[in-house]
């Protein structure tokens, strides 16, 4: 899954960015407010994690403006401020979730994840037909039997488990599991796709196949 870190104290906007890659995200960076809204309005993201104070454009205005053109990807605010007066204007604003800094990576980590599920699905756990992905341990179970699962491959088959029955092409696949930087000439993707029908289709030979090709379009899981 895809978020974008917009925070101009760098050395805490690497940091996060690190965390979340260590856990399998793809992390996009902006460092103010004017960078940030060309990569919010131009890429699809699954959460931003938004500071307040910002040169160029200010969080809240940031906000306001991505929801005024519907852009509704969730929106977790970082700040320094912790009076209620700038919660609520942030949460009147559009803002999703809030976190006052300083704050733990766990919590981060447990408050990006609560966004994901709630703008998705309202399950925990992740299903279709017998596979079944728990997005909190990362445990990835096909008809009772856990799977293992390299990390870009458990970070692209969540992608298709939440947006199941869903032909998912190239390009949004690359702007999920990848970050901005990613070369979009290679063949990864072909190849995670042929591990993953392997590991899920191939070795459950008795069960349904989910993963199917989309000749000229892209990819698709079903349920």
């Amino acid at each position: 899954m895809r978020i974008l870190v917009v925070e101009d104290e760098k050395m805490l906007a690497e940091n996060i960015k690190t965390g979340l890659e260590d856990e399998n995200f793809a992390v996009d960076v902006a460092f103010n407010g004017l960078d940030a809204y060309d990569l919010a309005a131009g890429e699809e993201y699954d959460v931003i994690l938004l500071d307040i104070m910002l040169p160029g454009m200010d969080g809240i205005t940031l906000c306001r403006k991505l929801r005024a053109e519907k852009n509704y990807t969730p929106i977790l605010v970082l700040t320094a401020k912790d009076t209620v007066e700038d919660i609520v204007i942030g949460l009147d604003d559009g803002a999703d979730d809030y976190m006052v800094k300083p704050f733990s990576f766990e919590e981060l980590l447990a408050r990006i994840r609560s966004l994901m599920r709630r703008s998705t699905t309202k399950d925990t756990i992740l299903k279709a037909d017998s596979l079944e992905l728990n997005p909190s341990s990362h445990i990835v179970k096909r008809n009772g039997k856990e799977l293992s699962l390299t990390g870009k491959e458990y970070s692209l088959l969540e992608y298709f488990m939440r947006y199941p029955n869903q032909v998912l092409t190239r390009e949004q696949i690359l702007s999920h599991v990848w970050d901005y930087s990613y070369d979009s000439m290679s063949n990864i993707i072909d190849v995670l796709i042929r591990r993953l029908r392997n590991k899920i289709d191939k070795d459950f030979p008795d069960e349904k196949p989910l993963f199917r090709t989309v000749r000229g379009l892209g990819y698709k899981l079903s349920s």
